[in-house]
């Protein structure tokens, strides 16, 4: 794997990248001394841990729906709010990440996050009602939208010179949990009785796994690069790890100069920040109605249980090789619309297999729709590749992806609207294909060469 110097040279094509000196990250103390070998450790193998249990509260789920929908007396239309809760909480939730971190620090609030999922996933199954389910899921969806939003911000703080390691490492642990839970929940509920409350409140174990590392840095408020340490904290301020470029946003420049001196971006005037955030909705949509449906789709057309739940896996696992290869390629494009058009068409093809084949040709469509489904680090790299500030990452990111889950909420709660009252699922993959044609529209546009500090 190249070093994180080859990596910011790719990210800004071919731009100066250099990373200047500045005091290595604080003990938990605050002290300006480099951390001990034992606890970068420990808090890489929290990451992996943490990463591992940011998806299964959701592709479990989708690999026991029929279950749930008749242990519960669900209908069509309850289930698709149920397939709708995740991008609601992670719009809802994840805007506060940042303001619990400020006070009461990262740590501890991936630490609490944690423990939230572990109290819903062993909860929910056994409250015996719909609107309990719901609430319960919507904890553990909670814990996973602020950790979620927390990873980058722990990588900085404790790796900020192996940033480019450190997340695909994380990356790679939030595919495979993902596709994990999709593979092995039927077959572990089969070997539990067939019950489905056990097939899923089994996944507590291992977030409350997850909460073990992360105890450590309850007491840490250090702050992460680019904000400012609170009016109690000792810990020197000072540059932290800043790269030139577009893509990767200098986060030290912005914690060097204060916010104070960062400019004011009114982002809503930029399209390039308007176009990205309807593609970041627009993926993340397919991606929910993927995981919620899919095995649904492939059950009702003949396929078993067990093999769907492989197949949605399969769907979930292309992100881990492709997560590392997509980004590299953007990068080293000034315009990143052929890498969208490309995976539209993958799209486009899996859902006319869905509606013509779905069970002749299952693999194939799983492949393909896995490939779609990778527009999510495509948005990701996008979101670096169009600002040229540490101000301007933050603020792009931050609106890119809560207004792009905002917008993600109807599509499963339509889809499963429409199977209910249509009978079949011809409308519901005529209506997710659709939704590729304007995804791909909106990702040409936000893949243009250009930044929202010229259009701002």
């Amino acid at each position: 794997m190249p070093d994180d110097e080859t990596q910011t040279q790719t990210l800004n094509r071919g731009g100066a990248a250099r990373t200047p000196a500045g005091p290595p990250p604080p003990q938990l103390s605050g002290a300006a001394e480099a951390p001990a070998p034992w606890l970068l450790r420990l808090i890489a193998v929290g990451l992996v841990l943490a990463a591992l249990n940011l998806r299964p509260a959701i592709t479990s789920l989708g690999a026991l729906l029929e279950e749930v929908r008749e242990g519960l007396h669900m209908s069509g239309s309850v289930a698709g709010v149920l397939t709708s809760v995740p991008p609601l909480c992670f719009a809802v939730f994840g805007v506060m990440a940042p303001r619990l971190a400020r006070r009461f620090g990262a740590g501890a609030v991936v630490c609490a996050g944690m423990a939230a999922i572990a109290a819903g996933l062993v909860i929910r199954p056994y409250v015996g009602s719909t609107a309990g389910f719901l609430a319960a899921s919507a904890l553990a969806l909670m814990g996973i939208a602020v950790s979620n939003i927390l990873m980058p911000v722990i990588v900085k703080r404790w790796f900020p010179d192996r940033v480019g390691t450190m997340t695909g490492l994380y990356s790679m642990a939030l595919a495979l949990g993902t596709a994990l839970a999709a593979a092995v929940t039927v077959p572990l509920t089969g070997a539990m009785g067939g019950n489905w409350q056990s097939g899923l409140a089994v996944w507590a174990g291992l977030a409350a796994l997850a909460v073990l590392p992360w105890i450590v840095l309850v007491r840490d408020r250090t702050p992460a690069p680019g904000q400012t340490a609170p009016a109690r904290s000792a810990a020197p301020s000072g540059p932290s790890v800043s790269v030139s470029g577009r893509a990767a946003g200098a986060s030290g420049q912005a914690s060097a100069s204060g916010p104070a001196e960062a400019p004011v971006l009114r982002i809503t005037r930029s399209r390039t920040a308007w176009g990205l955030a309807c593609f970041f909705g627009l993926q993340a949509t397919a991606a929910y109605i993927t995981m919620g449906w899919m095995p649904q789709i492939f059950r009702d057309a003949g396929v078993s249980a067990g093999t769907a739940g492989v197949l949605l896996a399969v769907t979930m696992a292309m992100g881990v090789p492709l997560a590392f290869v997509i980004p590299r390629v953007a990068a080293r494009l000034k315009q990143q619309g052929p890498i969208v058009v490309v995976l539209g068409l993958c799209g486009l093809i899996g859902y006319g297999g869905l509606y013509l084949a779905p069970a002749a040709g299952a693999w194939a469509w799983a492949l393909l729709l896995g490939v779609a489904n990778c527009a999510f680090p495509l948005a990701l790299t996008m979101i670096g590749m169009r600002t040229r500030t540490g101000a301007g990452v933050v603020r792009l990111s931050a609106f890119a992806q809560s207004t792009g889950y905002l917008l993600s909420i109807p599509g499963p709660l339509l889809v499963g609207v429409l199977y209910q009252h249509s009978g079949g699922w011809g409308l519901p993959i005529a209506l997710m294909a659709g939704l590729m044609i304007p995804q791909m529209v909106a990702g040409v546009l936000a893949g243009r060469d250009r930044t929202i500090e010229d259009e701002c």
